[in-house]
């Protein structure tokens, strides 16, 4: 899976209650939660990101409550793929449900900053900064999250598998 996107870079301990305010909670339409997806954070971010971009952030992405909003808006916004320091669980296993590739890369991610254009090859654990010329290794997707990303996610993964009899 190769991912290819400009740079939205954050800092330590983004929480589930930043990526998408627990204010709107009822709201039951993907697409319009999602337009308040980070405005506590980065107003206007729903606006600026594109199909693909990348959200870059320090460690403990994902902390706080266990809400599977905070994955399935960042999908929807359009991020194709969140690089991190490091996760907090409960948001990287609720990214694996939902098919939106999470990768580690502990230390190394402060050589990604805002803007940057990076492509990722998250089977292999590697990102080239395009605007650097930088390689940086993270922990390789293993085989079977891929292929749940690269189904849409876990139901989608289940169906598939079941579609075909393994």
């Amino acid at each position: 899976m190769i991912i290819k996107g400009k740079v939205w870079r954050y800092g330590d301990n983004v929480d589930t209650d930043v990526i998408i305010p627990a204010r709107y909670l009822n709201i039951t339409d993907i697409r319009q939660l999602a337009s308040h997806c980070l405005e506590d954070l980065d107003p206007g971010f729903t606006g600026k990101v594109s199909p693909g971009d990348i959200i870059v952030a320090g460690t403990n992405f994902g902390c706080g409550s266990s809400r599977e909003h905070a994955p399935a808006v960042i999908k929807q916004a359009g991020v194709a793929c969140v690089v991190a320091a490091s996760f907090a669980r409960i948001f990287y296993r609720n990214a694996i449900n939902i098919g939106l590739p999470v990768l580690e890369v502990g230390e190394a991610v402060s050589r990604l900053t805002e803007g940057d254009v990076i492509e990722i090859d998250a089977g292999r654990g590697q990102i080239v900064n395009l605007s650097r010329g930088q390689t940086i290794s993270a922990r390789p997707l293993p085989q079977f999250v891929a292929e749940i990303a690269a189904c849409g996610g876990l139901i989608n993964y289940v169906r598939e598998r079941y579609r075909n009899g393994v």
